[in-house]
């Protein structure tokens, strides 16, 4: 069984906080673009993905 989709929350090489989302299969599919100061600022950036998500539009830009 396929596991849920899921954000995880990590630091990187210079010491900063990132998130990155994956898939169910297990592939990453989004991640911040920036590193984050603190735990809490990089949660925000994830909660802020979470809000934006169910409004996005599709542009194609070809």
């Amino acid at each position: 069984m396929p596991s849920k989709p899921r954000f995880e929350l990590y630091t990187d090489s210079a010491g900063e906080w990132r998130w990155r989302l994956v898939a169910t299969n297990e592939e990453i599919i989004a991640a911040s673009g920036e590193g984050y100061v603190s735990k809490q600022g990089a949660q925000r950036g994830i909660e802020s993905v979470k809000r934006a998500v169910p409004s996005a539009e599709v542009r194609d830009v070809s």
